[in-house]
């Protein structure tokens, strides 16, 4: 058990860190000797998990495989939305689902189109509080006493908007999906760009539509 634990913390920590982490950053935030983080490593990456890249370990695409059991309801019915979006917009187009008090990337589209943009990936994990994704998700619950005022306002227009919150010099505006817990939004580099809201409320709108009223997942 204390070996599972270890390996689903190094996750955790790579969900956390987009440009990775080296195995010396990894065994301090365990604890551990580095010997015991290869062995980690070297499983992960066994399963696909986990990729080596110039001395930092990332997230590989084993973990997007395993995500497809995840809502897939849900993701099927957000994903031509996140693509249209991610167009439209030349954002990084994403839809997030609440676990716990934390919130979670389920899907993630990229622009094809653009020079650069923002890389975010799938396990993604941050509190609902910090960013926008998150905090979108708290909107579209109902309201709940003691929340921070800032939830309150963002409920009364329809979406979020954060930056920096998640990744240095990226900016994220998202809003709920109604009844599913869940939010679409588009991260892009600099501040947020609050013209696409409509855009992006509409998204989260036609994925409602699209599940119906049961929400199944």
């Amino acid at each position: 058990m204390q070996t599972l634990d270890r390996g689903l913390r190094v996750l955790e920590l790579l969900a956390d860190a987009p440009a990775g982490r080296p195995v010396s950053e990894l065994a301090a935030a365990l604890g551990v000797h580095r010997a015991i983080v290869y062995r980690l490593l070297a499983t992960l990456a066994a399963h696909r998990l986990v990729r080596a890249q110039d001395g930092r370990y990332r997230l590989a695409a084993g973990l997007v495989a395993l995500a497809r059991g995840v809502a897939p309801r849900l993701q099927a019915a957000a994903m031509p939305e996140l693509a249209r979006l991610a167009e439209e917009a030349g954002a990084t187009a994403t839809l997030t689902v609440a676990d716990g008090e934390e919130a979670v990337a389920l899907a993630v589209v990229e622009p094809r189109h653009t020079a650069i943009h923002v890389a975010y990936r799938p396990g993604l994990r941050h509190p609902l509080t910090r960013g926008a994704p998150g905090r979108a998700i708290l909107v579209g619950r109902p309201p709940a006493a003691g929340e921070p005022a800032a939830i309150a306002a963002d409920r009364a227009r329809g979406y979020s908007v954060s930056s920096g919150e998640i990744q240095p010099g990226a900016s994220g505006l998202a809003a709920p999906i109604p009844g599913a817990d869940a939010s679409i939004g588009v991260v892009s580099f600099g501040q947020p760009d609050e013209s696409l809201a409509a855009r992006v409320i509409a998204a989260a709108a036609a994925v409602a539509e699209e599940l119906g009223p049961s929400q199944a997942t």
